[in-house]
């Protein structure tokens, strides 16, 4: 019965650091809210490249009522694009609001409510880690800004332990000969997703480097995430380690807001000590209202709340791991619809080519225009951009289709076809339409290998990738893994 009690005891040392997360996970919020409002229409509204009003007539027809659980979102009452584009502003207003100070309880269930809706909404394109990761962070702070108690900061401490371990363990048993090698960095700058300048640069450090890098990928990942749940200097090593790591990858990568909402959860492990020396500021906590236990209903919330998190992300994590499902399989698929209790496990493969596909249109079939990308990879001379926290969800799910993995050809031929019918909404999605007025009466996809160019190319040529013309996609090898 004590056991009970002190999970459920507030813990007024981390009172401080509750607050400045709060406004933290605000922030991130406004990011992810802004950079979906402007492409939510073109990747899932009634003339975008997957229409969620068709996915939700579809489940409707196949599960009947079953389908308002599987699909949870407001969007089954509109799927227009005023209603998809309204929910992400709105997101985003309310970011302010709980950045402000205003309303934060409101807020935080609202953002909740709508970014999941949102999340099912971009399906394919939404599916991310960084989504999930979110939804989860976002959920835990309904409780948290009630009273930072004992059990919700322990999940939150597990968060951010199952993102970082999961990760590593991944790592291992995938079976990838570049992990197994500590040759990983060897590619990954010039063959992830959406690089940035930096990542030219970080790819041209002596291989020694590269090879180090991996050795603490691993140690950041595989021993670090322990040192959350042990006394305090361990704790704020783990931090030190942690931000140090993520700040190696902003400086190298583009990966939206992930690695900054990486940054933020570390704050819960900062006791207010910490963050005064942090700060420099001396003094006691100033707090606007006193710490009081959590109510019956916060108790019995957080209770279930926190079983299902850890049903879902234990046992998702055995059967990602072995292959073996478990009784418990439609309860994790359940709690996972819906965007929390996710497994993690960040670039567990590693490409060792870039292959990039190249859009083109035609009116006669001779003369063709490419459509242009705004940031993925595509004239040799332009500089890779820094465009953090936002995340071009069309650009970087190019980056998957030369797999030819069926669900990326799917996407891909529907893409093609707006393009093939002028679809404005998924036109705004690319930096200019080759073909104002009337659609191409033909369209091609041409494949290339890309790499950096090395210094001596870049000075001579100013480029800063090379590329190798591959053949007709898909007509052409697909790319492994």
């Amino acid at each position: 019965m004590a056991a009970l009690t002190a999970l459920f005891r507030p813990r007024p040392e981390f009172q401080l650091a509750a607050r400045l997360f709060l406004k933290a996970l605000a922030l991130i919020y406004l990011s992810a809210f802004v950079s979906l409002a402007t492409q939510i229409a073109g990747l899932a509204g009634p003339e975008g490249i997957l229409p969620f009003g068709i996915y939700l007539n579809n489940a409707w027809q196949a599960l009947g009522y079953q389908a308002w659980l599987q699909a949870p979102t407001l969007f089954w009452l509109n799927a227009s694009d005023m209603a998809l584009q309204a929910a992400a502003w709105a997101g985003a207003i309310f970011a302010l609001l709980l950045l402000l100070g205003r309303w934060p309880l409101l807020s935080l269930i609202v953002m909740f409510v709508l970014y999941l809706s949102l999340y099912r909404a971009g399906q394919v394109f939404m599916n991310f880690q960084w989504d999930m990761l979110l939804l989860e962070a976002g959920l835990l702070g309904v409780f948290l800004q009630l009273s930072p108690t004992a059990l919700v900061l322990f999940l939150y401490h597990w968060l951010l332990f199952r993102l970082r371990f999961m990760s590593g363990v991944f790592k291992l048993v995938s079976g990838d000969p570049s992990w197994a090698s500590f040759t990983t960095l060897d590619y990954y700058f010039e063959t992830q997703p959406l690089p940035h300048i930096g990542a030219w640069y970080a790819h041209h450090f002596p291989a020694w480097v590269h090879h180090f890098g991996v050795g603490f990928t691993f140690f950041t990942e595989l021993l670090a995430p322990f040192f959350i749940f042990l006394p305090r200097p361990y704790r704020l090593t783990a931090v030190a380690i942690t931000l140090f790591m993520q700040g190696l990858i902003l400086a190298t990568s583009n990966h939206n807001f992930f690695n900054l909402l990486t940054i933020v959860l570390c704050i819960l492990l900062l006791d207010e000590k910490a963050i005064r020396w942090v700060l420099r500021r001396k003094g006691k906590a100033r707090s606007d209202a006193p710490l009081t236990s959590p109510g019956l209903g916060h108790r019995i919330a957080l209770s279930a709340l926190a079983l299902l998190l850890m049903l879902a992300s234990t046992t998702g994590f055995y059967t990602l791991a072995t292959g073996a499902q478990l009784p418990t399989e439609p309860v994790r698929r359940l709690v996972q619809g819906f965007g929390v209790g996710a497994i993690y496990h960040v670039f567990p493969t590693m490409q060792t080519t870039r292959q990039e596909l190249i859009v083109e249109g035609s009116r006669d079939g001779k003369q063709w225009k490419e459509y242009i990308f705004r940031y993925k990879p595509q004239a040799p001379d332009k500089r890779p951009a820094f465009i953090v926290p936002h995340q071009p969800r069309l650009d970087w799910m190019m980056w998957f289709v030369p797999t030819q993995h069926p669900v990326q050809m799917a996407w891909f031929g529907e893409f093609l076809a707006g393009l093939k019918r002028g679809s404005p909404q998924v036109l705004a999605l690319l930096e200019g339409n080759p073909f104002p007025g009337t659609p191409p009466d033909y369209l091609r996809v041409t494949a290339w290998k890309y790499r950096f160019s090395t210094a001596s190319e870049r000075k001579a040529t100013g480029d800063w990738w090379q590329r190798e013309y591959i053949g007709v996609f898909p007509f052409v090898p697909p790319r492994k893994p």
